[in-house]
């Protein structure tokens, strides 16, 4: 047994954890099975983890969901999809079941993964309500599984809104069982927002928001209950509502925690900022809290997505995107991190508001990755590819960087941007014709332009019956307003009535006790927020007072209870005067009462306002809530005089210090005059500040800004106020007359020193760098950088010519930099010219050459060079000339046959270079030309033809002086000049005249220099001495009429000859262009006269295009073009497997090698790609292909090589798959040590250990043979055992019996492992008899199963052997069934029962033995039932 360890603490916990354990995986080591399981649950909530090892090796894990599947609600005939992510170590294979059925059917059910996001999909197409079911996704390796389930729900889409109001109803009656349960409820109080919807799914609660109400009234109930205890203040149930406002001191904070919008999504995080928006805070940039896209706009979306780039290293990348909205920002995210704009990224929009884009700045291999665009809740994402640079500039010097965009992006966008917005500007047109046609202009008020108006907002006018208004947002019947309310970044000021909110929901309630529609009352919140959203942006950091008038309406209530009149609060205020710097706070609770049937759901909320108005004392802005009880059904409404309003607010300013600042606002008046404040005191012209007045155009000049103009400014007028902030900043700057003293270029010459310095001023400290072609400048033996507070110093020390280059200077410190550039020129004498000498004339008077001037001409032109002259076979050298600096010379001074050897030296203001030495040049001898290529017949008429002719290309090493041509009739011997010796041709063309009209004429060409003239050409080609032919007509009939891999065949019909219109073809070209090509070469130099040509030299699998030009005299026809392109291939042909007889299973010994040839044809020439198991067989593995065969070879085969292989041959046409399994084995190495039990009396159990092949080799089996005393021979007992113990029956007493266990499998067989003698001794007793007391005993009982039955997964074609055993009195009957169906009386299936041990063995397993196997056992006094899955792998 084992032993206990002394041990306290973890270390004890590990040991007894580690301890049961052992005792499990010992229990099922017994009992048959490998390995013991260890269930655990996975950080992911829903996961369960099986761990089949209690030691894992280090670096494994099991398998676990990174992100389960999300259970799914779909209409039927829609595509439900279903995602995971799955981690582990090996890597998991992930299966999907379901339920109450199969996933057999591909159509519907298709697995996929994602090798980019690394998912693993199961989709479900045209789903229906058969396929609502619970769906398991496993996720299994060799240490463990993992298993998560997820539930599909498909509903039939309804029209009716009976359905829907029923639907409504139904979802507030339903109630979910974790509802009652009070550890429910207690780990929701104590909880956390952020995991209510955990709890919610682990108690199996799915109405979150009807719990969230539930329990906001439980966390009242207990603050009520505490209060009564302990006297404590009152929970506040705006603390936690839907809605609530707070004031504490100056800031006014509005929560949203509460709201949950399934349709908008909107992050607990953007509800946050949209607080801090609407709250106002001074201290905060206006610019940041601009408010979310989700809140403005729920269906924004994108009309381009970002698309993927490909740029070298050091060039800009720019991303795009086009929006259906126009926004002010949106969120740009890589790799996982938002980005902001700066030195490294650029994020710029365009005017209209739609065009969003984000620019990398010198791409480096480290901003390769995936870049998002974010709108909300919607996204795109492209891939940033960052390449080598494949053109590195020369010597270490930087290139000017270019931008690459992804392609096509910025040729479309431009245009894409302008029809959407003409798109919604003609939809805002559409509603405003219809408000104006059906309410009349009155609606918009303040002359309202039509930029100004929403969509949503117009949209909102027709759907409440004209009772919106831009100015008020409310309905016509409504109370004024007596107050200064809330300003347009969520400063509030006093207020004396306050009936509705801008950043409360609001409910409009018509007089006339009708009632609005969900939808209506919907649109009119989101449209309240808009405005509330565009009166923001319109003053960004302004508070603007509004001046109501008092009028009295009447508003109807229906009750059902008079107390409830009677109960209803109404507030005033009173107003006093305050500072300008002071800020009030009001908190707005909207009431519901109850309303009759006649809306969507059986009830509507009528608004029961409780107005609290704050009382200003002093600037600490303590305040004093007065209610008073309202006794009477009337309620006033209030109508709104908007009075003056901010056009445009004063925004934020980065000013620089000592230059000018400028705040500008415009007034809705003209006549309104206004008063500006700094910090909260006012401000009024004199040196400093500057006030003018531009009719409603206000502005504030601070004419030189210094530190002290930093602050908060305010413009107030009319009672309306705005607010902006001047940030006064001391950035760093140099000194004007140095800075333009340094941008000019420094010249000095090699080996001097140059020195750069600046003057600056700015805010310290400062951070001073020098560059040199844009590399960092340290202290070293040549460079010494001085610094002080005002000015720095680069000296540059011996200066070489490499030192060329651009010189930077940069400062920067907290409030910014600034750079200047100059040039640093080192002057040095030119290097030597650059050769060869290229001879342009060699004759025997004179020799004319050129060269190129030198690489580096040292900072200064050439002005001249000197020539020098040695003829071969001297040793003097003789100055000739000294030439400007032109990089020819041409050397009269020469006798004919003589060779010459030239030096050449270039001479600038800084001095001579060195010498280029030329090869050796002879002046010519008597060299005659080539002859000129063959006379070509430009044109050719009743009395001139024209022709033209190419230059010799040897020209007998001296210039050409001229031509003489020649002409023969045809039939004739004699050839005449057309032009006289002494009239020597001077160009290459000539047209001649002498010729005779109908008679047909050759011509030929010779060339003359200065030492004569050279060879004739060949002849032209015959012309006739007539007006030209009108060319042919298109060919017909153009065909291809067979086709390999290098070549094609065409034939066509010549063309109609139609006098005067087109004469006939004298032959054809024919020409041929690739796809991606787009110019033609012609595949006959000359016209063929066939109406037939082959093409050869073709690529195989390439496409073409071909065309056939008819020519003639008078020049070429139109081309005839194919339809369609050409394939270079046979005629197509699907593959197919030829060697049927290849057998499918190969058995081969470990080290010897594995060879498949498989034989196909396929046309054309196919993919073949070999698989191991699904995956590509790994680089150890050799394949070869040729065009009808493909062969798997593997030289020294592993254990580890056992597997399916299969082939996929794959062309355009089709594909086909073969498939074999190799299996890699050895002679199995013996069972382990053998043990013999009895627990039965008349039987012997053995039991071994298992073989170490067993793990590797999963069709490894034993074989148990007995040895009986008295016979001879052993006997096999048991054959094709894949467990590790066997019962044997029959054994006699006073008998020895010897076993052995042997280890087979497709190789052979082990050598066997013996177990001890065993013998039972036959006990020799005294024969006694006595008479027993005559009890009754009662031996029967009702079947029961000591060992079940245990799962199977069996190849396919191999034996499987199930067993178990089972006790009872009487004996039981026994009975097999599978899929339910009794297996006892067929045949295929042999069925034993052995003192209880059942065993059934299937010979050969296939597909239809697969399915659920039970054994029933029966008698007299009961029934027991055990069963198992039988799985067949191919």
């Amino acid at each position: 047994m084992w032993k206990r360890g002394k041990s306290t603490g973890t270390t004890a916990n590990r040991q007894c954890f580690s301890l049961v354990h052992q005792y499990i995986q010992r229990f099922n080591e017994v009992s048959g099975n490998k390995t013991a399981a260890i269930r655990k649950r996975s950080k992911t909530s829903g996961v369960m983890i099986t761990q089949y090892l209690v030691n894992m090796p280090e670096g494994k894990s099991t398998p676990d969901f990174q992100c389960k599947p999300v259970a799914v609600t779909i209409e039927k005939g829609k595509l439900a999809v279903f995602k995971a992510v799955v981690t582990g170590d090996p890597k998991p294979d992930v299966s999907w079941r379901r339920a109450k059925g199969t996933l057999s059917d591909k159509e519907k059910f298709q697995t996929k993964y994602d090798e980019l996001t690394e998912e693993h999909i199961l989709e479900i197409h045209k789903v229906s309500v058969a396929e609502t079911d619970t769906y398991k996704c496993f996720a299994a390796n060799e240490y463990g599984k993992a298993v998560c389930t997820t539930t599909l729900t498909v509903t039939e889409a309804s029209t009716n809104p009976a359905d829907f109001r029923k639907l409504l109803k139904k979802s507030k009656v339903e109630r979910a069982d974790g509802e009652s349960d009070e550890r429910f409820w207690d780990a929701m109080l104590k909880a956390d927002r952020n995991d209510y919807e955990r709890i919610c799914s682990e108690f199996g609660v799915k109405d979150l928001h009807l719990i969230l109400k539930k329990l906001d009234e439980k966390k009242k109930e207990k603050s009520q209950n505490k209060r009564k205890q302990d006297d404590i203040i009152p929970y506040d149930e705006n603390e936690t509502g839907k809605h609530s406002l707070k004031s504490v001191g100056r800031t006014t904070n509005f929560s949203i925690d509460g709201l949950m919008q399934k349709d908008t999504e909107l992050c607990k995080g953007d509800i946050q900022e949209a607080n801090l928006r609407n709250a106002g805070l001074p201290q905060m940039d206006p610019e940041k809290f601009i408010l979310p896209a989700e809140f403005k706009f729920s269906k924004v979306d994108f009309v381009i997505k970002i698309q993927e780039i490909k740029a070298e290293e050091r060039e800009d990348a720019l991303f795009e995107c086009v929006l259906t909205h126009p926004l002010p920002n949106i969120t740009w995210m890589g790799k996982g991190n938002i980005l902001e704009d700066g030195e490294k990224y650029n994020l710029t929009m365009s005017d209209h508001k739609l065009i969003h884009r984000l620019l990398i700045k010198d791409c480096q291999m480290l901003d390769k990755g995936i870049y998002s665009a974010v709108v909300g809740n919607t996204s795109c994402n492209a891939w940033l590819v960052v390449e080598a640079d494949s053109n590195p500039a020369p010597g270490g010097e930087r290139r000017p960087r270019k931008t690459t965009v992804a392609r096509g992006a910025r040729t479309d966008i431009e245009k894409v941007a302008q029809e959407q917005q003409l798109k919604i500007q003609g939809e805002m047109e559409k509603l405003l014709a219809e408000v104006n046609a059906k309410y009349g202009a009155v609606h918009i008020t303040d002359k309202l332009s039509l930029e100004e108006l929403a969509l949503e907002e117009l949209t909102l006018i027709l759907s409440t019956g004209g009772k919106y208004s831009k100015v008020t947002g409310q309905g016509e019947n409504q109370e004024d307003y007596s107050e200064e309310t809330k300003n347009f970044t969520g400063h509030a000021t006093k207020s004396k009535y306050l009936k509705q909110s801008r950043d409360s929901e609001i409910r409009v309630i018509e007089s006339t006790d009708k009632f609005m529609d969900a939808d209506q009352s919907q649109m009119l919140t989101i449209s309240q927020q808009e405005l509330g959203e565009s009166d923001r942006n319109n003053n960004s950091t302004g508070s603007v007072k509004k001046q109501m008038k008092r009028k009295k309406v009447q508003w109807k209530q229906q009750t059902s209870d008079p107390k409830e009149l009677a109960s209803e609060n109404e507030s005033s205020c009173y107003d006093e005067d305050e500072d300008a710097t002071d800020q009030d706070k009001h908190t707005i609770s909207p009431k519901q009462d109850q309303k009759p049937k006649d809306a969507l759901d059986g009830e509507s909320a009528s608004l029961k306002d409780d107005i609290r108005c704050d009382e200003t004392e002093d600037e600490t802005e303590s305040s004093t809530h007065m209610r008073r009880k309202r006794h009477a059904p009337p309620i006033e409404d209030l109508v709104v005089d908007p009075g003056v309003q901010f056009i445009c607010g004063l925004t934020d300013v980065s000013a620089i210090i000592n230059e000018i600042a400028e705040l500008t606002c415009k007034l809705s008046s003209e006549d309104c005059e206004g008063a500006w404040f700094r910090d909260g005191k006012q401000i009024f012209q004199d040196e400093s500040f500057s006030i003018t007045k531009d009719g409603p155009i206000h502005k504030l000049v601070i004419s030189k800004c210094t530190e002290e103009h930093s602050g908060k400014y305010r413009f107030e007028a009319d009672g309306r106020k705005t607010e902006a902030m001047i940030n006064v900043k001391d950035p760093p700057r140099f000194d004007l007359e140095d800075l333009s003293a340094f941008t000019e270029p420094k010249t000095v010459k090699v080996g001097h020193n140059a020195i750069f310095k600046l003057h600056f001023l700015g805010h310290k400290p400062i951070k001073i760098q020098w560059f040199r072609e844009g590399e960092e400048l340290q202290d070293d033996n040549n460079t010494r950088i001085e610094k002080s507070a005002s000015q720095s110093r680069l000296l540059l020390s011996r200066c070489q010519r490499k030192d060329t280059g651009e010189i930077k200077i940069k400062l920067k410190t907290e409030h910014g930099f600034t750079e200047a550039l100059s040039r640093l020129i080192v002057l040095d004498k030119p290097t030597p010219p650059l050769g060869p000498a290229e001879v342009t004339e060699s004759s025997a008077t004179c020799i004319e050459f050129r060269w190129r001037p030198p690489k580096d001409d040292g900072g200064s032109p050439v002005i001249n060079y000197i020539m020098e002259r040695q003829q071969v076979g001297r040793n003097t050298w003789k100055k000739i000339a000294e030439i400007p600096g032109v990089s020819s010379y041409r050397d009269t001074g020469v006798e004919r046959g003589r060779k010459y050897c030239y030096r050449i030296r270039a001479v600038t203001a800084e001095g001579t270079s060195e010498v280029m030495e030329t090869e050796e040049m002879q002046a010519g001898t008597l060299a005659f030309p080539g002859p000129p290529a063959p006379p070509k017949v430009a044109s050719a008429f009743d009395d001139c033809i024209n022709l033209s002719w190419a230059p010799p290309s040897n020209t007998g090493g001296s210039r050409i002086l001229g031509y003489i041509l020649e002409k023969r009739k045809k039939g004739s011997n004699l050839w005449s000049v057309v032009n006289a010796n002494d009239e020597l041709i001077k160009e290459k063309k000539y047209a001649v005249k002498d010729v005779v009209a109908g008679m047909e004429y050759e011509f030929r060409v010779t060339a003359i220099n200065l030492s004569g003239a050279g060879e004739f050409s060949s002849p032209s080609e015959f012309v006739f001495a007539r007006d030209p032919k009108k060319p042919p007509g298109k060919v017909i009939g153009l065909k291809v009429t067979e086709t390999s891999y290098n070549h094609l065949v065409l034939t066509w019909t010549k063309p109609e000859d139609k006098p005067g219109i087109q004469d006939e073809a004298r032959g054809y070209f024919v020409e041929i262009r690739q796809a991606d090509c787009i110019e033609w070469s012609r595949c006959n130099s000359t016209p063929i006269i066939m109406t037939s040509f082959s093409v050869k030299g073709l690529k195989s699998m390439d496409m073409y295009w071909v065309r056939v030009i008819a020519i003639n005299d008078g020049g070429e026809s139109e081309p005839e073009e194919l339809p369609n392109y050409v394939l270079a291939m046979p005629s197509p042909v699907r593959p197919r497997f030829t060697n049927n007889k290849m057998k499918s299973f190969f058995v081969v010994r470990a080290g010897n090698s594995v060879r498949i040839t498989v034989n196909f044809e396929a046309s054309p020439r196919p993919a073949i790609i070999w698989l191991k198991d699904n995956v590509p067989v790994t680089k150890r593995i050799t394949i070869s292909n040729s065009d009808g065969s493909s062969q798997l070879l593997i030289p020294s085969s592993e254990r580890s090589d056992s597997g399916i292989y299969s082939i996929l041959v794959k062309n355009l046409v089709g594909q086909e798959t073969l498939s074999a399994e190799v299996r890699v084995t050895d002679d199995p190495k013996p069972p382990g040590p053998v043990e013999l039990e009895e627990n039965v009396p008349g039987t012997v159990t053995v039991i071994w250990e298992p073989s170490p092949d067993e793990k590797r080799d999963d069709r490894l089996h034993y074989t148990v043979s007995k040895l009986d005393s008295t016979k001879r021979s052993w006997v096999t007992v048991a054959d094709r055992l894949f467990n590790n113990k066997f019962t044997v029956c029959n054994i006699m007493h006073g008998r020895e019996y010897h076993f052995r266990v042997y280890a087979k499998n497709d190789m052979g067989i082990s050598a066997p492992s013996e177990s001890p003698t065993w013998e039972v001794e036959k006990k020799k007793e005294k024969f006694l008899v006595s008479v027993p007391t005559m009890k009754d005993c009662d031996l029967r009982c009702a079947p029961s199963f000591i060992v079940p039955l245990k799962l199977h997964t069996a190849p396919k074609g191999y034996e499987c052997y199930m067993s178990c055993a089972v006790k009872g009195n009487p004996k039981p009957r026994i009975t097999w069934y599978r899929n339910h169906i009794s297996l006892n009386t067929n045949t295929n299936y042999y069925i034993s029962n052995t003192c209880g041990v059942c065993t059934m063995l299937i010979l050969r397993v296939g597909p239809k033995d697969m399915g659920e196997y039970s054994v029933i056992a029966e008698n007299s006094l009961g029934r027991a039932e055990c069963s198992t899955i039988l799985n067949v792998r191919e």
